[in-house]
């Protein structure tokens, strides 16, 4: 195959996948792109067609889509779907077709809680004091003898929502009970690792991997709780801005040392090289860099904020990636910020109305802003909501002020009833 001719299968339907598509579809190496199912934005792209005859989750159906069209490149967006081998599946029965993006034995790394914390103790990657339980009693137990400030994750996945943090004791328990006994999160809940709440600042890092080496996108600053000045539950992410000032030149380099490059070579001593984004979120504490988690593909919103500020061919960098060629590759990173501002539904992240009717403006008249959809549909020409974090806002800037403005003057060309988003996206770097 030429590097000249890639026909892209994108697995997926949120704000990630339409900044994929986006950004993939820039490239001179790419002919085309399949999403599937896709979404509102992701069909208005260059080169992109929606697919929504054939399930993400149907692998099987989703070879004999790629075999027929004559695709020849896989990139999964969700961590479903790789957790669930769909690598392994498409190499075993599609083996002309490169992917981009771990086998299931290295997705296990987002996959399973329990087994990423017990990875950083065996290669001593530093992160916070943790234990974990299979078995409710003695994690309730657990509860009562400890005597610091805990966080109370689900061992499987739970679309990002799976990480509880109590204030009180009390609280610890309900939650604990609602996790393993009530299932709130099925069965990511069988399990819980219990570990020591971290405070500081958090920064997400983006590294594309070939198994070897790293290059990794600018530092981004999640924003996880719902309201302004981080309150209310946990969500997907509400907004993100890059590069975060606190994640300095020194800093990266010594987590580039300590935590990303001993995270490939173990994961490559343990039988499982890791090809594709592993997002690696810390918690810059007063005792030093902490890993909070491991995720194996890239971050929603961060993706929306990183690579908007990639000046390098999104594309010829994954090709390198299956390739085992990463090394022979640099990553240029515009020298501008970036904020992305996500409009979530009303109720959200509780229960949310769906098949709302919605406006956005044309990207055109948004200042150099773009929208990148999440929860959208398009039905009869009507965009209409699907999901509960919609569409966002985001835009670049000579500085992280102007990115920020800009950002927020694009959301004003979003219009549906309910609609909700944070006001003070990147406010630690602005106070």
């Amino acid at each position: 195959m030429s590097a000249t001719s890639l026909r892209i299968l994108l697995v997926g339907n949120g704000g990630r996948e339409h900044t994929l598509a986006w950004k993939l579809a820039q490239s001179s190496h790419v002919e085309l792109i399949h999403v599937v199912p896709g979404n509102g934005g992701t069909a208005g792209v260059a080169k992109c067609s929606n697919i929504t005859s054939v399930s993400p989750d149907d692998f099987p159906a989703l070879v004999e889509h790629a075999k027929a069209n004559n695709l020849n490149f896989l990139v999964p967006g969700p961590e479903a779907p790789l957790v669930a081998g769909i690598v392994d599946y498409f190499k075993e029965h599609a083996p002309g077709i490169r992917c981009f993006g771990p086998s299931a034995s290295a997705a296990r790394m987002e996959g399973s809680k329990t087994f990423s914390k017990d990875f950083m103790k065996k290669w001593n990657i530093p992160t916070a004091r943790y234990e974990n339980f299979s078995s409710y009693d003695a994690a309730r137990q657990h509860l009562d003898q400890i005597d610091y400030r805990v966080v109370i994750k689900a061992d499987g996945l739970a679309a990002g929502k799976g990480v509880i943090l109590p204030i009180s004791t009390e609280e610890a328990q309900t939650a604990l009970k609602e996790i393993m006994l009530d299932k709130e999160f099925g069965d990511a809940g069988n399990s819980v690792v219990i570990e020591e709440f971290l405070e500081g600042d958090e920064v997400s890092i983006l590294s594309l991997s070939d198994g070897h080496a790293i290059l990794s996108l600018p530092p981004a600053q999640d924003h996880k709780r719902i309201g302004d000045g981080d309150t209310g539950p946990n969500t997907g992410g509400m907004g993100t801005y890059a590069p975060t000032p606190v994640a300095t030149p020194e800093l990266l380099a010594e987590l580039d040392k300590t935590v990303l490059q001993p995270t490939i070579q173990g994961m490559r001593e343990n039988g499982m090289r890791f090809v594709g984004c592993l997002f690696t979120g810390f918690m810059l504490t007063k005792a030093g860099p902490r890993v909070l988690e491991y995720n194996v593909r890239f971050g929603d919103p961060e993706t929306q904020s990183c690579l908007a500020l990639l000046e390098s061919d999104l594309a010829d960098l994954m090709l390198a990636c299956t390739d085992g060629k990463l090394s022979s590759r640099s990553l240029v990173v515009r020298p501008l910020s970036a904020c992305t501002v996500v409009v979530a539904a009303g109720g959200y992240p509780g229960s949310y109305a769906k098949g709302t009717p919605m406006e956005v403006a044309d990207v055109s008249q948004s200042n150099g802003a773009h929208y990148f959809h999440a929860g959208t549909a398009l039905q009869q020409d009507q965009l209409k909501t699907s999901g509960g974090r919609v569409i966002a806002a985001t835009a670049t800037g000579e500085t992280l002020r102007e990115a920020v403005d800009k950002a927020y003057k694009a959301v004003e060309g979003i219009q549906f009833e309910g609609m909700q988003y944070r006001k003070d996206i990147a406010h630690r770097a602005l106070k």
